[in-house]
C-alpha cells in the first residue's frame, strides 16, 4: 500500500472512531476534568490551524508547499492537530470507560499513528530540515512522545 492510500485508510479509521462515539452520544465528556481537556484540545486545534495558515486540508497525506511550519504549537509537537484529536477523543473515552469507547478510541489512535507515519515519510523527502525538526520536537505529547 502506498503512503497516500495508507493515509486515506487511516483517516477513515479516525472518522469511524469519532462517528462511533458520536452515534453513542459519548463523544463529549461528562466530567469537568475531561471537558476541560476537550476544551483545551479544541483550543490547540484552532491554534494549530491558524499557525498552519491557509494551506488546505487533504484526506490523504499531501505535504503542502510553503515551507516547514515550526512555530506556534508546531514548536512543541510535530502533529498538534492529530494531538488535539487524540486528546479530545481520549478525554471522552476515559470519562465513559466502556469497552466500546475504548474500541472507538483505539480506532482513532491507530488512524492517527498511521497518518503521522505517512505524513512524516513524505515530509522527510519534501523538506530536508524535517529530520532535524523530528529530533527536537515530540510527535504528540510535548516532552514525552
Amino acid at each position: 500500500m502506498n503512503l497516500r492510500a495508507l493515509s486515506k485508510f487511516a483517516f477513515g479509521l479516525m472518522v469511524a472512531g469519532i462517528v462511533w462515539l458520536t452515534a453513542r452520544h459519548q463523544v463529549f465528556a461528562r466530567s469537568i476534568w475531561a471537558a476541560a481537556v476537550q476544551l483545551a484540545a479544541v483550543g490547540l486545534m484552532i491554534w494549530a490551524r491558524l499557525t498552519f495558515g491557509t494551506r488546505s486540508f487533504h484526506a490523504t497525506a499531501n505535504p503542502t508547499a510553503g515551507g516547514l511550519v515550526t512555530t506556534g504549537p508546531y514548536a512543541f509537537v510535530r502533529h498538534p492537530i492529530y494531538a488535539a484529536a487524540l486528546y479530545f477523543t481520549w478525554a471522552a473515552v476515559l470519562d465513559y470507560r466502556t469497552p466500546i469507547t475504548f474500541a472507538a478510541g483505539a480506532l482513532v489512535t491507530i488512524g492517527a499513528v498511521l497518518r503521522m507515519y505517512s505524513e512524516e515519510s513524505l515530509l522527510v523527502t519534501m523538506y530536508p530540515d524535517y529530520e532535524a525538526y523530528k529530533h527536537r520536537t515530540a510527535r504528540v505529547v510535548p516532552f514525552v512522545i
